[in-house]
């Protein structure tokens, strides 16, 4: 049994550490508010230009557009979202395993070559990756600092000329997508070369699909084919293709963000749950040994008591 000062010590030190992860929680909670309202504002938004791009990108052929053209992928980029900080149990830890699993379930011989580089966004995955010798080409870490549509499509733009160069055959993306607080799940999401989606899947994640089914019957298909272009496809494309890039881009450094503090907030709820208990188990060891130390005293003096009688 311990003595009574280690395990008051330790009680004061546990008490001290559920004050802190409390306030990280309080902190948390109140930046996931502004980083899910931001998320949830951006997707509906990000949808409907991917379901238009949908739509005018069928008159457009894949060389007639130099973020259409798929090549063998034999020099690859991977963009990787984490955090700067840490305390927001394994969101980070998932990223970078999945990481390293996806290069070598889907790019081994890529990466034998040293044609696999990383873009990394989050200190995290920076320290990691150099730690460990990877093909890293750039971080913007910093990004989180400023966090604004404007800073995001600045290093999109740049990803996308790299690709237009023909610097990169594909660009990935691996981020957290936000579910709710306490869930993310991670994802793998290709940048470049722009997948053509179809109409039908946008209308269907987008929830106008039954809308239109609902009012229009048999004749939903020419209903929501019926569109009216001006200038016309090819110009409209040129300018809704970059555009829905940047989206998705930013689109996924939001999720990243939201995730964080979702999984922060959820491991500082967890953290001050924990103290709580452990507090209460060394306050019944305290008192257990409090108890001991005064049976202790007692039995002295009626032995000393019993001492002198004799």
């Amino acid at each position: 049994m311990a003595n009574l000062k280690e395990v008051r010590t330790r009680i004061d030190s546990v008490k001290s550490t559920r004050q802190i992860t409390s306030a990280m929680k309080m902190v948390s909670a109140s930046k996931l508010r502004k980083a899910q309202n931001a998320i949830m504002a951006l997707r509906p938004y990000a949808t409907k230009l991917q379901e238009i791009m949908a739509n005018v990108s069928d008159s457009i052929g894949s060389e007639d557009h130099a973020h259409l053209k798929k090549r063998k992928p034999k020099k690859v980029l991977l963009v990787v979202f984490t955090s700067n900080k840490g305390l927001c149990g394994a969101f980070n830890t998932n990223i970078i395993k999945k990481t390293v699993s996806y290069i070598r379930e889907n790019f081994a011989e890529q990466q034998k070559e040293g044609n696999v580089h990383l873009l990394s966004i989050g200190k995290k995955s920076t320290e990691y990756f150099k730690k460990y010798n990877f093909n890293m080409v750039a971080n913007h870490d910093h990004i989180y600092d400023e966090l604004t549509f404007a800073n995001v499509s600045a290093i999109a733009k740049k990803v996308m000329d790299e690709f237009a160069a023909e610097k990169y055959d594909v660009v990935e993306l691996i981020y957290n997508k936000f579910i709710n607080a306490a869930s993310q799940e991670v994802t793998t999401e290709q940048f470049l070369p722009l997948e053509k989606v179809a109409e039908d899947k946008q209308a269907e994640e987008s929830g106008y699909e039954n809308d239109f089914e609902d009012d229009f019957g048999d004749d939903y298909e020419d209903n929501y084919e019926e569109y009216i272009f001006e200038p016309d496809k090819e110009t409209i494309t040129k300018e809704v293709i970059p555009k829905t890039l940047k989206i998705q881009f930013y689109k996924a450094l939001l999720d990243s963000n939201a995730s964080e503090h979702g999984a922060r907030m959820t491991a500082m709820h967890q953290a001050t749950e924990n103290a709580t208990k452990l507090v209460k188990e060394l306050q019944l060891s305290y008192n257990k040994a409090r108890q001991e130390a005064i049976t202790n005293e007692i039995l002295e003096v009626t032995t000393g008591a019993e001492a002198l009688k004799g």
